[in-house]
């Protein structure tokens, strides 16, 4: 039994570590830019799906500069990216900083925060930042993408409005075409101008045009005239972008489309976007075109049932249909947002100290959204995923009785196969079976025909998988307070959530495994069809003191943590887990201890014991480089091992 002390210090060095993540498609660190589409899909240039997991960093404010930076050093910044599971900035800034060249090339990031009598952010600038401090602002700019880059992040260079400020309202002048702050022409300008000055900095794979077009002159004809135009400049002056175009209403109407292509010279880059996913965009996907979610978010206090109902419908949907999207906010506060200095983002991934989580629980939401499931090419073997949204976590089988269900993470769920209204553990013949309600479900092998093992959606979301009782009832799959799974009457099938402390809500997510090429361009280890194991050999080798071990990279499947044990390191420390090599008198323990973070993964070792004498011995790991991980690191779920080139 490992003492505190033993457990502190295993906990000390969090790099030195096997690093896990789910499905590798979702990253980018050897992708070959540039980037485009393949129906409703963005690949690279070998026609690999690259889904985008972005996160928003504004940079359109007041000071001109991107948020945080007074606080934490841009190249932490950007490794606290990639560590919480994005791959992709959405980089904001206003029209100003292409078409006042007082502003982008005079003033330096210093001038701006005195000007603002930000005197604070200055002193905290130059201790985190002195090498851009006194750059100008548009250097300054360069410099954040630069490091971005640097850090395998790819950007998304975002046209939020004209005059740095807060956006938005529907009298701002700044809302649509021909608004005070609003001219076409020099619109277009300072999009080309952007555009050519991103020109071959590959991690720069797209431009969003305008932000939340709005307002009382918005209209469909000049919509598709000048949207059209830009899209058309931004090509023009850099043809490697994406070119992503958003809708009317605050970007949540992009109807109009359905019936009236955009009409451009060029193909292979038009990407939509929104801010909100419903009959006004949705459709976009069936029409063969990517839809990208640009913002979405809830106040991460976690003090609003109405935020948790709303995001676990649409992470549920997000995760159904494999869209790309972007946080709203990476931001933990705001040099000066509306007259207030150092506002708090309540929206934001990171707290006011740009450093710590601000809600681990609400990041665990995302880890299944950060995955790509889906994509173009040949299915090699397909399967789904039964997501419970509100929590991020998936249906797993129990530890302790493997014909119970509980929740887990999404990477320690069997595949799932559905078909004739029987959900089944892919290739086997287990089926799900409802006891009647309050009553846990249960795995079966004698009764998949029976009604009460037919399970359909029942509602518009999809979200409601429900059987039918002996006496002609349903009732829905719904998890209890300890995470178990269990058969209750359906709720919120109306969609009145409001009214309702929790919903019923199961979703059925489809997955497209897509092959090894991918994990073999990232010296990954495993295959993406065994989704579940750590994948490396143990080297055996005779010594005066019996069998020793060495653990290299192959492709030996270890049986992994029960994702009841998984779970459970939040509140018990280390955990382990033991057992036997066959044909060999040793057995092995694998224990993992959380990082400081959850999405970080895990810290771990690997101990061989001999049977017979009881003896341990540490197995020896491959040298670890903590910069190469950090720059190879990706994706942080529990399930697969990531191991370092050796």
């Amino acid at each position: 039994m490992a003492t505190k002390e033993t457990k502190q210090l295993f906990c000390i060095f969090p790099f030195f570590c096997f690093f896990f993540s789910f499905i590798a498609q979702n990253t980018i660190p050897h992708m070959a830019y540039p980037l485009s589409t393949s129906s409703r899909w963005i690949v690279d240039e070998n026609g690999q799906r690259i889904k985008l997991a972005c996160a928003n960093w504004p940079s359109h404010l007041q000071p001109v500069v991107a948020e945080g930076l007074s606080k934490q050093p841009v190249d932490a910044l950007a490794k606290k990216i990639v560590e919480m599971g994005f791959n992709c900035v959405r980089l904001t800034w206003p029209l100003d900083l292409m078409t006042n060249e007082t502003l982008a090339n005079n003033v330096t990031v210093r001038q701006s925060f005195q000007s603002f009598g930000l005197n604070d952010d200055i002193v905290g600038f130059q201790t985190n930042n002195p090498s851009i401090i006194d750059l100008s602002l548009i250097e300054a700019f360069k410099m954040v993408v630069t490091t971005l880059g640097n850090n395998d992040v790819m950007v998304i260079l975002d046209n939020h409005l004209t005059k740095p400020g807060w956006c938005c309202s529907n009298n701002d002048g700044n809302g649509f075409f021909g608004d005070r702050f609003f001219d076409p022409t020099v619109w277009t300008a300072a999009l080309s101008k952007m555009a050519a000055t991103f020109d071959g900095v590959s991690n720069v794979i797209g431009m969003s045009l305008r932000n939340e077009l709005r307002g009382p002159k918005q209209n469909v004809n000049d919509w598709f005239k000048y949207m059209q135009q830009g899209a058309e400049a931004v090509h023009s002056a850099n043809k490697n972008v994406l070119v992503i175009l958003s809708g009317i209403n605050f970007d949540t109407d992009l109807s109009f489309v359905r019936s009236r292509p955009v009409n451009l010279s060029f193909s292979k880059k038009l990407v939509f976007e929104l801010h909100w996913i419903g009959n006004n965009g949705g459709f976009l996907l069936n029409k063969g075109f990517p839809l990208f979610l640009s913002e979405f978010g809830i106040d991460e206090r976690g003090q609003n049932a109405n935020d948790d109902h709303y995001f676990g419908c649409l992470t549920g949907w997000a995760a159904e249909n494999d869209v790309d999207w972007s946080l709203w906010a990476l931001t933990g506060s705001y040099y000066l947002r509306q007259g207030v200095v150092g506002l708090n983002e309540y929206y934001g991934a990171l707290d006011t100290d740009w450093n710590s989580v601000r809600n681990s629980s609400f990041l665990q939401k995302l880890y299944l959204l950060q995955s790509s499931l889906q994509g173009p090419g040949p299915r090699i073997d397909a399967y789904n995923l039964v997501l419970h949204p509100l929590t991020g976590l998936c249906l797993v089988r129990s530890l302790n009785d493997k014909t119970m269900l509980t929740l887990g993470p999404c990477n320690s769920s069997e595949p799932w196969s559905y078909t004739k209204k029987t959900l089944k553990i892919k290739d086997q013949s287990l089926c799900l079976q409802s006891n009647g309600p309050k009553n846990r479900i249960t795995m079966t092998r004698t009764s998949c025909s029976r009604p009460d093992s037919k399970w359909e959606t029942i509602s518009a979301s999809r979200m409601h998988l429900a059987s039918t009782t002996s006496n002609k009832t349903s009732l829905c799959l719904d998890v209890d307070a300890t995470n178990n799974v269990v058969a209750n009457a359906c709720k919120c099938l109306s969609g009145l959530w409001e009214r309702l402390p929790l919903c019923s809500l199961l979703a059925l997510i489809p997955v497209m495994e897509m092959g090894s090429r991918l994990l073999e361009r990232e010296n990954r280890i495993g295959n993406p069809g065994q989704r579940l194991r750590s994948h490396f050999d143990l080297r055996k080798s005779d010594s005066a003191n019996g069998e020793s071990l060495s653990l290299i990279p192959g492709k030996t499947r270890i049986p992994y943590l029960d994702s009841h044990s998984l779970y459970s390191y939040t509140q018990e420390g280390v955990v382990s887990h033991t057992f036997d090599l066959p044909d060999s008198r040793l057995s092995i323990t694998l224990s993992l201890c959380p990082n400081s973070h959850p999405a970080m993964a895990f810290f771990g070792s690997l101990i061989s014991s001999d049977k017979d004498t009881k003896k341990e011995k540490p197995l020896k790991l491959p040298p670890i480089n903590k910069d190469q991980m950090l720059k190879r690191f990706e994706r942080t779920l529990v399930g697969r091992a990531l191991l370092p080139e050796v």
